[in-house]
């Protein structure tokens, strides 16, 4: 998913005039696993922008302008304004040796199917830290289109664009080891925890604490949809608040907002969770959230509300608490999302209560028996490719509507069969 967009030179402060110089180099997209998709391999086009001269201890700017696509958007679906932001990485080589992070701005026109793909300019900034030539290169880069990424890098060596002539500032001496700023950081993604622990929490006779955060787990999982099985992991969150003997059990997905690509009526998604025990107790608790309140219009941003429920510890210990099955009904369909590894969020040091969990199961809002898995993240981001199939995952959700970080669900195919 390659593409050119028009843009604008960055003044260059304390540093001399600007120059601009086009690189082309063979490039292979990885779409996002959740799509299916086999690689997609094209070329890249590239403008960098750069200060001619500088001085030692200069910060200058840098802009990264897409020439050149390598395919356009195939015939699936249009992709609304203000949808695909990029991101990547330039490479300063010669005299100093540093990644540059760039990205770009969320701005693209109205693509439509078979159009031409349309990426905006990157930026970044780099600190220059010794003297003589420091030659720009660039190199991977993702692109971000409904919620996911897609992983696109060079197959081949990729020549240097522009050099910079680095001299010494005045008085000073040329650092020996470069230290790169960069303007922000290209990966919109939440930072992966590690399944192996547990989070620290206290016990609720630690000063009195009632209030317990679970930490954040990137969760795999396997959904099962009416249109076939999708792979797809999401950041989720369980919190805990303690009531009496009980505990209030919060799960939060926190995957990043997607555009809804279909107009959704009010009340019409409504997601649910069985929460796995573990450690000292054993069993689920069952969690859920409610429906949307508001109608979601196409292009609208898509949020997936806080499930909510009860747990009633049925051993003294050390229990444990992970995502599960994720179950979302909308429209009249089903898919359910199994983890396929548990991923521990939250550990509390529990007391035994009468009738609670420890494998046996209660009315919903208590606990259940059973484990479980979790849901998916959503969003299938765009590649392109001449044979069409980069975008097969945009074409997905023109049948399929992907819930913020959390499941896939059907709509769109049985409607076009009641037409």
């Amino acid at each position: 998913m390659l593409g050119g967009a028009g843009g604008v030179l960055l003044g260059m402060a304390a540093a001399g005039p600007a120059q601009a110089a086009e690189v082309s180099y063979a490039t292979k997209c990885v779409p996002p696993a959740a799509s299916g998709l086999d690689p997609v391999n094209g070329t890249t086009k590239v403008e960098i922008t750069a200060p001619v001269t500088a001085k030692v201890g200069d910060e200058v700017d840098v802009v990264w302008k897409f020439t050149q696509a390598a395919s356009k958007n195939p015939d699936l679906i249009d992709l609304p304004a203000n949808s695909v932001q990029p991101s990547g990485v330039l490479k300063a080589g010669g005299a100093q040796s540093a990644d540059i992070a760039m990205v770009g701005p969320r701005e693209n026109p109205a693509i439509p199917k078979g159009g031409a793909m349309v990426l905006s300019d990157m930026k970044g900034k780099v600190k220059l830290t010794t003297a003589g030539d420091v030659t720009l290169t660039p190199d991977a880069y993702t692109i971000n289109a409904f919620g996911t990424d897609t992983k696109c890098a060079p197959t081949e060596t990729v020549q240097p664009s522009v050099t910079i002539k680095v001299t010494a500032g005045d008085g000073g001496s040329p650092t020996p080891t470069p230290t790169p700023t960069t303007s922000t950081s290209p990966s919109p993604s939440p930072t992966p925890t590690d399944s192996g622990s547990p989070s620290p929490s206290s016990t609720p006779s630690d000063g009195g604490q009632t209030d317990f955060t679970g930490k954040l787990v990137q969760v795999p999982y396997k959904c099962v949809t009416p249109i076939g099985d999708k792979e797809v992991t999401s950041p989720i969150q369980i919190n805990a608040k303690k009531n009496g003997g009980s505990y209030d059990i919060t799960v939060q997905f926190k995957g990043s907002v997607m555009d809804s690509p279909a107009d959704l009526p009010a009340d019409s998604v409504k997601p649910s969770m069985e929460v796995v025990l573990g450690g000292s107790d054993t069993g689920t608790v069952h969690v859920e959230g409610p429906a949307n309140t508001e109608p979601i219009k196409t292009g609208d941003a898509m949020t997936i509300s806080d499930m909510t429920g009860t747990y009633k510890p049925g051993a003294t210990g050390e229990s444990t608490l992970a995502p599960g099955v994720l179950t979302v009904n909308a429209l009249g369909t089903t898919t359910t999302c199994t983890p396929t590894t548990t991923m521990v969020s939250l550990t509390l040091d529990t007391e035994e209560q009468a009738s609670g969990a420890s494998g046996g199961s209660s009315t919903s809002g208590g606990t259940t028996s059973g484990s479980g898995g979790t849901s998916t993240s959503g969003g299938l981001a765009n590649t392109g490719a001449e044979n069409n199939g980069a975008l097969k995952a945009l074409g997905l959700v023109a049948g399929t509507a992907v819930l913020l970080g959390v499941a896939v669900f059907t709509f769109m195919p049985g409607r076009r069969r009641l037409r």
